[in-house]
């Protein structure tokens, strides 16, 4: 086996994998919740409808969501390794308590938070990411008068079009597109999704919290200047300010739409 693979392979090459898909999906997270914040305006879904074809139909983008899925297996996979090594190294429980009452209520539960996760995105990826490819979402027309600004939508037939259009006539710019907006309303109506949605928001929190530290401690990243900054960021952006977004979208079309 050669010197990289022996890497790869050993306890620090699986963390260190761990790490940096880790940070790759805190990175699409931000990016992610910046395009969704789309669905807050006022638009019946025409910035969210873009962003969407934008997301599924750019060259680029489409590299990076296969990445993404990448990402999210590898670290499911190793998070399992790691895991069951740390298990069969040490086979028998303490008898004292002692190391449990040193660490982090998160850090001991690593394993149920990504679980958790793992279910929402699987049901997250099934009533969006796979209705609109499969075509399973209505189709909308956007009319927006190009001197006031105004635009009238109304919902059309996949028949009229293919795909996606955006043109301008008669002083108007005319959109057609899949409404994933519409299909995003229809799912946030479920309270019983909506709830889940909430709660796998807060395991994403504590799950970001101990996971953003541990990829910089990883990677090396623990000298005093740098861990203030680590520690700020984990707690404030990526387990506050990120899942609270999140959690907002499906609280908004329930209580207000």
């Amino acid at each position: 086996m050669s010197s990289f693979n022996q890497a790869l392979t050993s306890t620090l090459g699986k963390k260190l994998i761990m790490a940096l898909t880790g940070l790759f999906l805190c990175t699409f997270l931000i990016v992610h919740l910046v395009g969704n914040l789309q669905l807050f305006k006022d638009d019946a879904g025409k910035a969210f409808n873009d962003y969407a074809y934008f997301m599924t139909h750019f060259p680029p983008i489409k590299v990076v969501s296969y990445l993404l899925y990448t990402s999210i297996v590898l670290h499911a996979i190793y998070a399992l390794i790691l895991t069951l090594h740390n298990k069969k190294a040490r086979p028998v429980a303490y008898a004292s308590y002692a190391g449990n009452k040193n660490s982090a209520w998160n850090s001991r539960n690593m394993g149920i938070l990504g679980t958790v996760l793992l279910v929402f995105i699987a049901t997250h990826m099934a009533n969006f990411w796979w209705k609109f490819h499969q075509d399973q979402v209505p189709y909308i027309e956007y009319k927006t008068d190009l001197n006031t600004l105004e635009t009238q939508a109304t919902e059309i037939q996949a028949s009229d079009f293919t795909d996606y259009q955006k043109y301008t006539q008669d002083g108007m710019e005319i959109t057609k597109a899949r409404d994933l907006y519409k299909q995003v309303a229809y799912a946030f109506q479920n309270p019983i999704l909506v709830a889940f949605y909430v709660l796998a928001m807060a395991a994403l929190s504590f799950h970001l919290i101990h996971g953003f530290n541990s990829a910089f401690q990883s990677l090396g990243f623990d000298h005093k200047k740098y861990i203030p900054i680590i520690r700020f960021l984990a707690v404030w952006l990526f387990g506050v300010l990120i899942p609270i977004g999140f959690a907002a979208m499906p609280l908004y079309f329930f209580f207000c739409k």
